[in-house]
């Protein structure tokens, strides 16, 4: 992780009563961003944009992370009730686990509007603003299908298995690598969505299959960590595909080191929620169904040069 983005991500963490502007709608009232995780550039982004957006609709924000733990996470839905936050933008820390948190902010008075994530249970939040995560990873197992040439030896390294989102992605993928024979499955292991797992769980595959061809991994944090394994062993040659969009994947595809990664439109997403937390704010209704699906995008060295905070230009 760079230290710029640390020091970014520590500056939007303390920015919890912010300067509204005159022209402003929100009356300066108190939306509440919790975020999976300050030490990912996913999840940064998920306070950046919502912060920012909210700042420009005229509320103060509250910047919180959760860690990915449902325990930390229910202590800041208290902190959140205790400041009287008039919203909730949350990107969970579990479909199950988080679900008695969400219900304890509306019984609270606090409309949820999540992102990235959903939760195994329908209305309780006012919106479910996701990825359509099984798209993205059919269009980055199709990408890995081309640069192995329909065949090879390939492992897949998948998210933290509790996560509704890891389970799909890796349906999406199967749902194509399965109709090649020719492609061979030969690891299967969960990194957690972290990027050090990912390295030391790459170490030991590599132990055990040498000869490997390609990896597939869940998430870009995971896919950089098996990519650098794969460097520091001299495998350059093995394709490596990843699925989030970051600035760190777009400069290994750039630099060959990944084939290819797939963009989650985050920035959009949270955008959107703050968006639709206005707008149920000033009416009642957001005008939108609970659940809704965003298109990914396919980043390749084709385009990567056009993709930066997980924003694809045209």
């Amino acid at each position: 992780m760079k230290l710029s983005i640390l020091a970014g991500a520590a500056t939007i963490a303390l920015a919890a009563a912010a300067t509204v502007p005159a022209h402003a709608d929100g009356g300066g009232k108190l939306i509440a961003i919790i975020t999976a995780s300050l030490n990912n550039p996913f999840f940064v982004q998920v306070a950046t944009a919502a912060d920012a957006e909210a700042k420009k609709l005229g509320y103060t924000t509250l910047v919180l992370s959760n860690d990915d733990d449902a325990a930390k996470q229910d202590q800041e839905i208290d902190n959140v009730i205790a400041r009287k936050a008039v919203a909730l933008i949350l990107d969970n820390a579990g479909s199950d686990a988080s679900i008695a948190a969400v219900e304890k902010a509306k019984k609270a008075g606090i409309p949820a509007f999540l992102v990235d994530r959903e939760i195994n249970k329908t209305g309780v939040a006012v919106a479910q603003i996701v990825s359509n995560n099984y798209q993205g990873a059919t269009l980055g197992a199709q990408e890995f299908v081309k640069v192995l040439g329909e065949k090879g030896r390939y492992v897949e390294i998948v998210g933290r298995e509790a996560d509704v989102n890891a389970g799909v992605r890796s349906k999406g993928y199967h749902d194509v690598l399965d109709q090649y024979p020719d492609l061979k499955i030969v690891d299967r292991q969960s990194a957690n969505w972290i990027q050090t797992e990912a390295y030391s769980k790459m170490e030991s595959i590599l132990q055990a299959h040498p000869d490997l061809e390609g990896v597939i991994a869940g998430n870009d944090t995971m896919a950089l960590g098996a990519s650098a394994a794969l460097q520091a062993a001299g495998k350059t040659k093995v394709y490596v595909v990843g699925l989030d969009g970051s600035n760190d994947a777009r400069d290994a595809v750039l630099a060959g080191k990944m084939q290819a990664t797939v963009l989650q439109p985050i920035a959009q997403i949270a955008t959107m929620a703050v968006d639709e937390a206005d707008q149920f704010l000033r009416t009642g209704a957001t005008g939108k169904p609970e659940k809704q699906l965003v298109d990914c995008a396919l980043i390749t060295k084709d385009n990567a040069a056009k993709l930066n905070n997980f924003v694809l230009s045209k």
